[in-house]
């Protein structure tokens, strides 16, 4: 574990849900206040006028990529250098602002990717092999014979959107089940030997399991909407653990109401924290409430690496 220089306490903001243990780690080095919801989180900012109040004295805020951080929310923090996201995603903190205002933007890539893989191989498996279904008929004591059967994964095509990291960890444990793997993105990567598609229809069409694992943000709105559905087709699946904003919700519940694609599994939906209403009385969907990026161990070493992050920058800004 990387050893970090005790310094001075430093005054944080805190933006998201954290264990009272977790909480009791970041205690050690920062005065922090903690407003992990939409309430306190407008009081705080709201506060952050009067000198007077602890929150004016903000110098770091921790947030994640969904709750993110305005321009508006930077400008009513005088003294803020730094904002780190829990995990990798950025796309809701204002980047553009935070550079021109000499604040540094860092987030927590790699300290969750393996569980983020494995969500997406558990969505693979339980959309695939109707495991929900399956649970349900078994308690109720349907037996088998009355039930359809499933395909396997063996010798099926799986299409990676986002060939980043995650996408590449994905790919090896899909490689494990003796799945075929390609791959879209912004470039050809020279370091891999997977098939590349310039675009996600013509992925699509070649997959039999399309899974998302790219980053969210304006340039990836709605990248899967209703040609790259029709392309992936009726034997098809559709994973997403990269944000709901890049699939299309309604396109897709129309595809999934119409036989155009076979199942979808979701751990990302555009309506979060809200349930996505067009697909919850489809029984071809299996979803997860975004907890891809969460287990114990992820979540610790991301508390790790902001406090090791955190003591870098202002140990640069001499911070005494």
């Amino acid at each position: 574990m990387t050893s970090i220089t005790p310094l001075p306490k430093i005054a944080l903001l805190i933006l998201i849900h954290m264990s009272e243990e977790n909480q009791r780690r970041i205690a050690a080095m920062f005065d922090f206040v903690y407003a992990p919801d939409p309430a306190s989180r407008a009081a705080m900012i709201a506060a952050a006028a009067d000198p007077a109040h602890a929150v004016h004295a903000t110098q770091a805020v921790l947030t994640n990529g969904t709750a993110g951080l305005s321009a508006v929310e930077m400008r009513a923090l005088p003294n803020l250098t730094l904002v780190c996201a829990q995990g990798a995603g950025v796309e809701n903190i204002d980047a553009v602002h935070a550079a021109a205002h000499g604040i540094e933007v860092a987030n927590g890539a790699g300290t969750n990717e393996n569980v983020v893989a494995d969500q997406a191989l558990a969505l693979l498996l339980a959309v695939v092999r109707a495991i929900p279904q399956f649970d349900r008929a078994c308690r109720e004591g349907v037996w088998r014979d009355a039930l359809p059967m499933r395909p396997q994964l063996s010798g099926k095509c799986l299409g990676v959107v986002g060939l980043g990291n995650i996408g590449q960890k994905i790919a090896r444990r899909a490689a494990a089940f003796d799945m075929q793997i390609a791959y879209c993105g912004r470039s050809q990567r020279p370091d891999v030997s997977y098939p590349y598609y310039a675009h996600v229809a013509e992925l699509a069409a070649w997959s039999d399991v399309l899974v998302l694992a790219t980053p969210g943000g304006a340039a990836t709105r709605h990248l899967v909407s209703s040609a790259e559905l029709k392309a992936l087709g009726p034997d098809g699946y559709l994973v997403n653990i990269g944000r709901g904003s890049v699939v299309d919700t309604a396109a897709l519940a129309q595809a999934l109401r119409n036989g155009e694609i076979a199942g979808a599994g979701l751990d990302v939906y555009e309506s979060e924290p809200l349930p996505p209403a067009a697909l919850l009385d489809l029984p071809n969907v299996v979803l997860s409430p975004h907890v891809a990026g969460r287990s114990p161990e992820a979540i610790n070493a991301s508390i790790s690496a902001f406090m090791a992050h955190a003591a870098r920058h202002f140990a640069s800004r001499g911070h005494e």
